[in-house]
């Protein structure tokens, strides 16, 4: 359940300016002396300013100042998540006791309490628990805890009654500094004055400066001249203004072993001198077992030995056997909570057979949609309009879920984002046990409300938290659906905190899609946001030729000038070009020539092709039913092939 904590996040990578400096100071006195000041700290403010990255930094620390000391990092969202899980398999207990066990306990995201009346009781007795032992509790939230609806009372007092500070937007100096400190990380170089240019475009947190930071980098990858202040800036603000409308799921850690295990130490030097005591501490382990659930007919059998025997290599197995089998319960909760309660958990001489009817399980659930066979890499012709596009896709590939993540791909319909998000998936998905799910806003929607509808959401969210890559096509789709924004932004939490690569596609930037939820547009601001624009001629020509080529090994020359001087708006409008006139030309029975093309483009067709219902007017034609309809609004037969348009989708 608990969450690791990532290397990078710590004090030494972290940016110290006016709008955080409070909240850095407060963080390292309680890192440096848990327990002493502080308790408990409560950090707050607007999402994408460093929350997150500052918990981090204080357990790291404390960490290496008292490597004794038990560290927990929990977002809500996992806490409620495992303390449900531990209910249902009867072992509250156990999970408390975990909890009384911690010197430093992290908690993000508090501000989802909000109308959780068991989860706030459980986190008031935790925390009570810890303050009372002395143990330091931090806190971190979107909003003040008086500004967290319906908390209660008694819960809000003790944050009070601790230090709730704030983390502000970070000034001009410190997007300086920032912008810097990371160019140096990622060993990029600008022209003098670039930073400052870019520190000056107002962005509401970090993450999104660093997604403007991403875009820089992948801009100047591409780029034959180094860029300047000015094109910097006009680069990211133009871009803006003229955007187009693990592996499989593992058993969570069991709870650490407790004073049980120094317990059975003892055993084992005195066993053999001691033949009372042996059955005594037998006896002792026995009950313990028993009492909670588990079978203990292999150690009831030691008991019938009439000699001594040493038992505490025995015991430790049968501990870790216990373990075991609680990660599987606990797996098993998240898939199937009727069959978590199986008498097979509860058999440490049944471990093997646990583990089979977890994976038995896992099968049932499915793997994720992956990428569509049509669209790879070798059928994608890059160009002027999706050049950068292409190098962030070949980056993100180069290092999967570090470099560039999320990417997030722009563009009108049509122009090939779909294309490029399913040709990443396909090269994501070569990697050994790599487990890609690659589908549409629409199709996880619709797979969530049947996940609903047969309460069935456990088994949805192991399905996509098991993957190794997560890509969205048409996530503006998402827009005004709150549920499914809801379960998108714990999954991407979830997959990014374990640098598992996410891609987006969509019509607009995240930013000024109307009805996207503020974290995730913030989340998906961090990464590098990329635009894909209409093809331009040269584009055309490569398409027209790849694409006759495969269909009739050559392409004739006058043809193909032909089709790329005519306009098109996107890479499909030109694959219905040439579908128009591949139709017509075997209708004639012939090859495809610019004189076909002519004829069907411009308008111009072959008597030879009319039939006799062809009827050629001013354009208003008398209908028998409703009066009168016009050639440009119906179409009353499509006599020939060569007037269908036929266009693939992408």
């Amino acid at each position: 359940m608990t969450g690791e904590l990532n290397p990078r996040f710590s004090f030494e990578t972290l940016v110290v300016g006016a709008g955080n400096r409070l909240a850095v100071t407060a963080a390292r006195t309680v890192a440096e002396s848990p327990g002493t000041a502080y308790n408990p700290l409560f950090i707050y403010g607007p999402t994408g300013l460093g929350k997150t990255h500052l918990l981090m930094a204080i357990g790291q620390r404390a960490r290496e100042l008292a490597s004794q000391l038990s560290v927990e990092y929990v977002t809500l969202d996992e806490f409620v998540e495992a303390y449900h899980a531990a209910v249902a398999a009867g072992q509250s207990d156990a999970l408390r006791s975990r909890f009384d066990r911690v010197d430093v306990l992290l908690v993000d995201d508090v501000h989802f309490l909000t109308h959780r009346r068991e989860m706030q009781a459980e986190l008031l007795r935790i925390v009570g628990q810890l303050q009372s032992a002395g143990k330091q509790i931090v806190l971190t939230s979107d909003c003040p805890p008086s500004e967290i609806e319906n908390l209660d009372e008694r819960l809000l007092s003790r944050f009070d009654g601790g230090l709730v500070v704030d983390i502000g937007a970070p000034d001009l100096e410190t997007r300086i500094a920032i912008l810097n400190r990371r160019s140096e990380e990622r060993e990029a170089t600008f022209a003098e004055g670039v930073l400052d240019a870019v520190a000056n475009i107002e962005v509401p947190n970090v993450r999104e400066l660093l997604g403007l930071l991403n875009r820089l980098v992948a801009y100047q990858a591409v780029s034959e001249k180094p860029l300047t202040p000015w094109g910097a800036k006009e680069l990211l603000e133009g871009e803006e203004q003229a955007a187009a409308p693990r592996e499989a799921v593992q058993p969570e850690s069991p709870p650490a072993p407790d004073e049980f295990a120094d317990f059975l130490s003892d055993v084992e030097h005195t066993v053999t001198e001691q033949v009372e005591a042996w059955r005594t501490h037998l006896e002792e382990a026995i009950k313990r077992w028993a009492s909670e659930g588990f079978s203990t007919a292999r150690l009831g059998a030691l008991l019938e030995e009439e000699a001594p025997v040493a038992v505490g290599g025995i015991l430790r197995q049968f501990e870790r056997d216990v373990e075991r089998l609680r990660g599987s319960q606990v797996a098993m909760v998240r898939l199937d909570k009727e069959r978590s309660q199986d008498a097979v958990f509860f058999d440490p001489d049944r471990v093997e057979e646990a583990d089979e009817l977890v994976q038995t399980t896992l099968e049932e659930v499915g793997p994720p949609p992956g990428p569509s066979a049509a669209w790879t890499f070798d059928s994608f012709v890059p160009g002027k309009g999706n050049e950068v596009a292409t190098n962030g896709a070949r980056g993100a590939l180069e290092r999967p879920g570090s470099r560039y993540n999320p990417l997030v791909i722009v563009g009108s319909t049509g122009v090939g984002k779909t294309h490029l998000l399913h040709a990443i998936g396909h090269e994501l998905a070569a990697a050994p046990d790599a487990v890609v799910a690659c589908l549409s806003a629409q199709q996880l929607l619709d797979e969530l409300v049947e996940a609903i509808d047969g309460d069935k959401m456990d088994r949805w969210r192991v399905r996509y938290r098991r993957v190794t890559a997560f890509l969205l096509d048409d996530a503006h789709i998402l827009a005004g659906k709150e549920r499914t924004q809801e379960e998108v932004f714990h999954l991407f939490n979830d997959l990014f905190s374990s640098a598992r690569q996410l891609v987006f596609a969509m019509l607009q930037p995240p930013k000024e899609v109307e009805g996207l939820d503020d974290r995730l547009k913030s989340r998906l601001q961090s990464g590098l946001v990329v635009s894909i624009s209409g093809p331009d001629r040269d584009l055309r020509r490569e398409i027209i030729e790849m694409r006759l080529a495969e269909q009739f090994g050559e392409a004739d020359a006058e043809l193909v000038d032909y089709l790329a001087a005519r306009p098109a708006e996107s890479v499909r409008a030109v694959l219905g070009l040439i579908q128009r006139v591949v139709s017509a030309a075997e209708s004639q029975d012939a090859r495809p020539s610019a004189a076909i093309a002519r004829d069907v483009i411009e308008g111009v067709v072959p008597a030879r092709q009319r039939t006799s219902t062809d009827v050629r007017t001013s354009g208003v034609l008398a209908s028998p039913v409703t009066g009168v309809r016009s050639h440009e609004k119906v179409v009353w037969s499509w006599p020939d092939p060569v007037e269908r348009v036929i266009e693939e989708l992408g």
